[in-house]
């Protein structure tokens, strides 16, 4: 536990709660047809960014502890600088370096997989750098065969959400020439099975155990389609359906005649290569518990299982795993609770870890079960696009009776909408997600200004501020018909940060900051002085 911060020497608690409000995805773009935060309906928005205290926050690269500032940011890492005060090296640079220098491969997990009959290497295929980096997996795969494996597994799961909606063949046609040159070096390596990220595999938050259950049906038992090879596979999806994209691809298997070239088996290693924890749990607990009863599995192989990192440290999940998380440690929440503050998080099933494990530094369950309460509202399992609107209803209904309650001094809660529907691609449904949150913020800041308490309004990267691709000069990419090539992706963008304060005596300083400092203001705004090596705080009188 924490020692207790000292009460601030300039800045006292409000009467009523501290509220932050995280509009996930929400950026600050360039204003173009495509930004669908410029061009959506916003008078909530539009009339606090003119009225009140307002700057724009970095959200994404060194900001957030990601390797480089060409880096997009994501919901994992800036809730954790959100909730952490500081900035943390993140997953992607940490496995860079254990990469490069070798010490992810100096390890005795390292030593386990590559001494089993079959290595699988599972996981996303793209360069997005959010839950992982191709380039992560051409090193595995490269320093196996340096090691000896003499037969190895890649199950792909094509991207389409932090890339290009339709670019799998980019990563995916050089990831079989470089396996085919090991098989002519005498290796048996192959891609094994595959599907889209949003099909198989990569659910989250449990909010659709059947995509876990179709990737484990795929992965492990070589249950799909069949076809010769990925790329036939992609090609033929593609042309079967115009309007697929990679995130949604089917699953499919690869195999010799009728049989399957990678089931996992008895005696295999398997190694799930993303880095980021929130898509990586469920099918981690599949491989590795004995009492799963998430689904059936079947005949349940003994693996020896690994993650590229621990997704869960509490859960201690999974056991094994070759590069150290990073260690957040005295976290924004644990500081409200050593001073006796009371906290409410709320948000739909999609971002709920993002306002609870994320923010509290990768800690599942609460810090404290007499301070904090969480409430989880659960998320629609139809597409996004088709009820752009979410749950920010439902999200803003809990919090704003949370914040009237008396019962809390900081309430926080994460409006998903500009995320979700962004990564559809769907320009026009984005923006009434947009419109939605927009309405949300304006019911919040009345909760607020009749509760006598203080509104934070930010956000944690860009998303919904840029849906179309766009090359190098910033020229709209056309698709096939000459139309705009949507974009799903995060963007570069900074993000908006707002102070509503019904007493007028707060303001924002203008300074050069990022994610990690909104931590400091909740710090400050609670009226406690926050620690010396928190980031800059935001927080002045007016």
């Amino acid at each position: 536990m924490v020692e207790p911060l000292a009460e601030h020497p300039h800045f006292a608690a409000p009467a009523g709660p501290v509220v932050l409000c995280i509009l996930d995805g929400v950026g600050l773009g360039e204003g173009g047809p495509d930004d669908a935060v410029a061009t959506a309906r916003t008078p909530n928005l539009d009339r606090l960014r003119a009225q009140e205290p307002f700057i724009a926050l970095k959200a994404h690269g060194t900001a957030v502890g990601l390797p480089s500032d060409n880096d997009m940011g994501n919901s994992e890492v800036g809730h954790n600088a959100l909730g952490a005060g500081r900035v943390f090296d993140q997953g992607a640079k940490l496995v860079d370096h254990a990469i490069r220098s070798g010490s992810a491969f100096d390890t005795d997990v390292w030593r386990e997989l590559t001494s089993g009959h079959t290595l699988h290497l599972l996981g996303l295929v793209s360069d997005g750098n959010v839950h992982s980096h191709v380039d992560h997996l051409h090193a595995l795969i490269a320093r196996a065969a340096e090691d000896g494996v003499e037969r190895l597994r890649v199950h792909v799961l094509t991207d389409g959400r932090d890339v290009a909606k339709r670019s799998a063949l980019t990563w995916v046609e050089p990831l079989e020439a470089a396996l085919q040159a090991h098989r002519a070096a005498g290796r048996d390596f192959r891609i094994a099975s595959g599907g889209g990220r949003m099909h198989i595999t990569m659910d989250r938050y449990e909010a659709d155990w059947a995509m876990v259950e179709r990737g484990w049906q795929t992965h492990v038992h070589g249950a799909g389609r069949a076809f010769p090879s990925a790329s036939e596979a992609i090609r033929t999806f593609y042309d079967e359906d115009a309007s697929v994209d990679d995130q949604w691809l089917p699953a499919f298997v690869i195999t010799d005649g009728d049989e399957p070239v990678g089931r996992i088996e008895s005696g295999d290693a398997v190694l799930f290569f993303n880095f980021r924890g929130d898509r990586a749990i469920e099918i981690s607990r599949a491989f590795t518990e004995t009492d799963f009863d998430a689904f059936d599995r079947g005949a349940c192989p003994a693996v020896i299982y690994a993650g590229m990192m621990q997704y869960d440290g509490d859960l201690a999940l999974p056991e094994r795993y070759l590069v150290q998380p990073p260690a957040i440690d005295r976290t924004v929440g644990e500081y409200l609770v050593a001073a006796g503050k009371r906290t409410f998080a709320t948000s739909e099933t999609q971002k709920f870890g993002h306002v609870t494990y994320f923010f509290n530094g990768n800690r599942s369950g609460r810090l404290s079960d007499t301070l904090e309460e969480y409430l989880e509202v659960p998320s629609d399992t139809l597409p996004f696009d088709e009820r752009p609107w979410m749950k920010a209803a439902e999200v803003t209904d809990a919090a704003t009776a949370a914040i009237l309650s008396g019962r809390f001094d900081h309430v926080r809660l994460n409006l998903a909408n500009g995320d979700m529907v962004g990564h559809t691609g769907e320009l026009e449904a984005t923006r009434v997600a947009v419109e939605a949150v927009d309405l949300c913020v304006g019911r919040l800041e009345e909760a607020v200004r009749a509760a006598g308490g203080v509104l934070i309004v930010t956000a944690d990267h860009g998303n919904a501020d840029g849906m179309w691709t766009r090359d190098k000069k910033g020229e709209p990419v056309p698709d096939a018909e000459g139309r705009p090539q949507p974009r799903t992706s995060h963007t570069l963008a900074p993000v908006p940060c707002i102070l509503v304060d019904p007493s007028k005596t707060l303001g924002l300083r203008d300074i050069d900051a990022g994610l990690a400092s909104v931590g400091t203001a909740i710090l400050e705004l609670c009226g406690l002085q926050p620690p010396e090596d928190y980031a800059p705080g935001l927080v002045s009188p007016r």
